[in-house]
């Protein structure tokens, strides 16, 4: 993921942040054939639940951004520690339960997301309020969080040799 400011385009913010998140679930719905070894990208380990965990980590820390901009309060800054952290919890089995709850989670998390951009103006979305980047930009930005899926990748294929 970059800290570069994310290039837009002609669709929709909404429909690039749930397609992203259809993305992301549509890998999940593989990970219940994990077999427990963690996958590298860079130097650093990913594994389904960490995955999980990233997108909807980034998914609630921008949505925290953009409405404490709207209601023009300041922004808190996050302090979690993102991908350089892996948990015993990242580590555990990606049971059918767990995908259950991955597909509530941030199916949900896309409503909301898509309901806010979409009563959003156009000139709200490109000259947003406070500081950072526009909310268009933002929601182009989180597209970005299907590179924590990518690196899990599709497991349909059990002893795939990843």
């Amino acid at each position: 993921m970059s800290d570069e400011v994310p290039r837009t385009d002609a669709r929709e913010p909404a429909s690039v942040v749930v397609a992203m998140i259809d993305h992301v679930l549509g890998l999940a719905a593989t990970w219940t054939a994990w077999d427990g070894r963690p996958m590298h990208a860079g130097e650093r380990i990913y594994t389904p639940h960490k995955a999980i965990r990233r997108v909807t980590d980034h998914l609630i820390d921008h949505l925290a951004e953009l409405e404490a901009r709207l209601a023009g309060d300041r922004t808190i800054p996050d302090h979690w520690h993102a991908s350089a952290s892996t948990t015993p919890g990242d580590l555990a089995p990606f049971t059918d339960q767990d995908l259950d709850e991955a597909r509530s989670r941030l199916t949900r998390l896309g409503r909301i997301w898509a309901v806010r951009l979409n009563t959003l103006t156009p000139d709200q979305l490109d000259h947003s309020p406070g500081e950072g980047w526009t909310f268009r930009q933002i929601a182009f930005h989180l597209a970005e969080s299907a590179f924590y899926a990518d690196a899990v990748g599709n497991l349909s294929a059990v002893g795939s040799g990843r």
